[in-house]
């Protein structure tokens, strides 16, 4: 046998692995920087180090990449050492990485890392608070918690066993081991009651009362609802109520039983210049089922084009509603049953 030559191992796919992990470090790094500039992190400094710490790389081995002829995918075990690189340097880019695809449908993604990085500081959690992800992806987000309160304090679930399966095991190639839970998470986790915080990485339609039963009096609620973010305490069992924060945001609805997909709001009439605004589509699906385009249109013309951070949700007893300005304003809507 002749002496081995390290040049060749790029025929077999394992040559650069040392340059790729000296590659994801750097990459990692400077994913830091940008998400500091955006000052997600001003909030709660103290989640720069777990971003730091746990590598994006390991839990996106492959993803897709939307492209002029569909989704191209790039996956981390390609035999090309520039194809690896480019999956590589992709991984550690501030966008949000297509996961899993089921008939041109996304059904799960790793989000935006500034955007998580922001949700994070919003949660507010402190050492010792027991959390419940509602949406488990590539795992990520867990490890991030993970990193920062403990394995013991950190719940996941997703209803896809499939997506499970695979968050679980990347957690565990990284060397985390929070508790992953196959099922419906609208219901929650009883068996993990009761929690400090609940953050979902899926969008809802209304807050599942399931959720609020399950949190202690005085946790925080963090969920995408209508291309916001809405962040609810709890005052008890029943009752929870809090505002939007000001940054828009898109994640892939809460699937599972009794979730309809909503129909599209059809504008006509509308001014080009709202049905182009962001802040209109949002109040136009805060709104949806209680306001036409046309009434939506009005009232946003005459309050002044307001801003996420004026509205908010209430959930009381059963009944939840959004609001403009005040729960009990001259400004409300009812939202689907939790």
């Amino acid at each position: 046998m002749g002496a081995h030559d390290p040049a060749r191992d790029d025929d077999k796919g394992l040559a650069g692995l040392g340059d790729l992990a000296r590659l994801a470090a750097v990459e990692r790094a400077a994913l830091v920087a940008v998400i500091e500039a955006s000052g997600a992190f001003a909030p709660d400094p103290r989640w720069r180090a777990a971003f730091t710490a746990v590598p994006r790389h390991l839990f996106v081995p492959y993803y897709y990449v939307s492209g002029v002829g569909g989704y191209e995918r790039r996956w981390g075990e390609s035999r090309d050492p520039r194809t690896r690189e480019r999956w590589l340097r992709g991984a550690y880019e501030d966008t949000p990485l297509a996961t899993r695809l089921r008939d041109g449908e996304l059904l799960s993604s790793s989000s935006q890392p500034s955007l998580m990085a922001l949700m994070l500081a919003a949660l507010r959690v402190e050492d010792g608070d027991r959390v419940l992800e509602i949406g488990a992806g590539t795992g990520y987000n867990a490890a991030l918690l993970s990193y920062r309160l403990g394995d013991a304090y950190v719940t996941t679930i997703d209803l896809d066993p499939e997506i499970t399966e695979s968050a679980r095991a990347h957690l565990a190639a990284v060397g985390y081991h929070p508790t992953v839970v196959t099922g419906d998470g609208a219901r929650g986790v009883p068996e993990r009651a009761p929690f400090d915080r609940i953050i979902a990485t899926c969008t809802l339609a209304s807050v599942p009362r399931a959720w609020i039963g399950q949190c202690r009096p005085g946790a925080l609620i963090l969920a995408p609802m209508a291309t916001g973010l809405v962040v609810l305490t709890v005052r008890d069992a029943g009752h929870a109520e809090g505002r939007f924060l000001h940054t828009p945001a898109f994640f892939v609805p809460l699937r599972g039983a009794g979730r309809p997909d909503a129909e599209p709001a059809v504008c006509g009439g509308v001014p080009r210049r709202a049905r182009d605004s962001d802040l209109f589509r949002f109040l136009l699906a805060l709104t949806r089922g209680t306001l036409d385009p046309q009434e939506a249109y009005a009232l946003w013309e005459r309050e002044g084009m307001p801003g996420r951070e004026r509205y908010g949700i209430t959930v009381d007893d059963g009944a939840a509603w959004a609001w403009l300005d005040e729960p009990e304003g001259p400004y409300a809507w009812p939202l689907p049953a939790p």
